[in-house]
């Protein structure tokens, strides 16, 4: 069965100082309910709303950079519908005179690359938040949060070209990452990104799924939701058109209602904004522009002779391709980014760490402090990872956790020393050895290692252990 999905991402342009229509401050997170509002965000009467520019000239950065088509004049529309969450009892957003058409994300998939096309980028302002104790489907009462209530917001609304729950995290993955290198948008903040996504199949009617929070959530929505519709099928029951939400404690949909119409929402225009002439900050935001992933990701192969691989994962996060950069000014570039890409990031997912924590525990300058180390041969590789360990998890310094962990390396005469000592203590491995048993010399590594608690380079005592063994046979 064809399976065809299409998403509405709500954006928070949180990287603002205030508000979309307000001077409220946007930094509400982890403060205190209902503390960061005012008789605008609050819809009280007689309260007028004032566009900020700031926000426009970040909404405008966002459809440049997904190549959309902005409109020479956008306007403000009343969305009335009654939600606790919304005190006006409509939402200012945009109806058909948006901020921009067209645009689209490449994503890639197993059939090669493929060019996820958008509909609308449309500006509107955040709703407050209901919190619920416990599941939505069980909870005796919904408390109202009105601090987000007013934020500034881009809905980013794509055709319906998905087949597939994985296609779309893969859209949403390279969206993030295009809102980051932007320097609008905080995806690690709650509610920084939020989802609708639209799904149907063959011989079924089109089902929403609501405001889910995160981008495992919208594929494990996506996922269950085309197994009960494909369900219904069989026994012949009809999909009709319905809202659901997602609880993401049970990882099912549950219907809410039926789906509205665009009539339902009784569109007219804001009488209290004007309408605004996009023609006026366009070329001030055009030089604003930073450099796109993609085309960062071709230059750090041009310039520091990278992979395709490695170049592409360097560019999965600004801050991780910049802190590349720094390290790979002093240091070997593709010793750099084998060690940015496999371990240390490696490390950080490990511990559901962010990059920018991350590197708040281990900085560049000591990631190029620890690596002098490796590369004067004076700590194994296995040393190093320690150490990274070690500074993502206790913190210090670079050569207090060295010198703590006994991790600098053994003198190249206490290798052969322990080398020979490895043959002289274990004679049957050397005449398994003699025997053809080249494996034997293994074990005589292995010996040679624990003695000096991994301190010995692997590599170069196994050189020698043969050195030695070949000496004697």
């Amino acid at each position: 069965m064809d399976v065809v999905i299409g998403l509405e991402v709500h954006v928070q342009l949180n990287r603002l100082k205030t508000k979309l229509f307000c001077s409220c401050p946007l930094d509400y997170h982890g403060k205190e309910p209902n503390t960061h509002v005012c008789p605008v965000c609050l819809g009280l009467p007689g309260a007028m709303p004032v566009v900020n520019k700031e926000a426009v000239k970040a909404a405008i950065k966002v459809a440049l950079a997904l190549n959309a088509d902005i409109n020479p004049v956008m306007r403000f529309d009343r969305k009335n519908y009654f939600y606790p969450d919304l005190p006006k009892g409509f939402q200012i957003s945009q109806y058909d005179m948006p901020l921009a058409w067209g645009g689209y994300v490449t994503i890639e998939t197993e059939n090669g690359e493929k060019k996820v096309t958008l509909k609308r980028i449309h500006m509107e302002e955040d709703p407050g938040k209901l919190s619920y104790k416990g599941s939505i489907t069980t909870a005796r009462y919904s408390l109202i949060d009105y601090n987000r209530s007013g934020v500034p917001l881009l809905e980013i609304v794509t055709e319906p070209v998905l087949n597939s729950p994985k296609e779309a995290r893969a859209f949403l993955n390279n969206l993030r990452i295009i809102l980051e290198y932007l320097d609008v948008f905080d995806g690690d903040l709650e509610g920084a990104m939020r989802v609708d996504a639209n799904i149907s199949i063959a011989g079924g009617g089109r089902v929403e799924i609501k405001n889910i929070s995160s981008f495992k959530g919208v594929e494990k929505a996506l996922t269950y939701e085309i197994t009960r519709q494909k369900n219904l099928l069989r026994r012949g029951r009809k999909i009709e058109r319905e809202t659901r939400h997602f609880d993401e404690a049970n990882n099912i949909t549950v219907s809410l209602r039926s789906k509205e119409e665009e009539q339902d929402y009784r569109y007219f225009p804001e009488p209290d904004l004007v309408p605004i002439h996009t023609h006026e900050f366009i070329e001030e935001v055009k030089a604003t522009l930073p450099e796109m992933p993609w085309e960062k990701r071709d230059r750090l192969i041009a310039q520091y002779g990278l992979s395709m691989e490695k170049a592409k994962i360097l560019v999965l996060d600004p801050k991780m391709a910049d802190y590349f950069e720094r390290v790979a000014e002093k240091i070997d570039p593709k010793v750099s980014a084998s060690w940015i890409v496999d371990v240390l990031r490696g490390e950080l997912n490990y511990r559901d760490m962010s990059f920018a924590k991350g590197e708040r525990r281990l900085t560049s300058d000591e990631l190029i402090e620890l690596l002098g180390y490796f590369l004067k041969g004076e700590i194994t590789e296995k040393g190093v990872v320690e150490v990274i360990r070690a500074k993502l998890d206790e913190g210090g310094s670079v050569r207090e956790i060295i010198e703590r962990k006994g991790l600098f390396s053994i003198p190249k005469e206490e290798i052969d020393r322990l080398c020979r000592e490895a043959i002289e203590k274990n004679p049957k491995a050397v005449e398994d050895y003699r025997a053809g048993k080249k494996q034997a010399a293994n074990f005589l590594v292995g010996y040679v290692m624990k003695m000096t608690r991994g301190r010995a380079d692997p590599g170069e005592t196994a050189k020698r252990i043969r050195e030695l063994l070949e000496e004697i046979t």
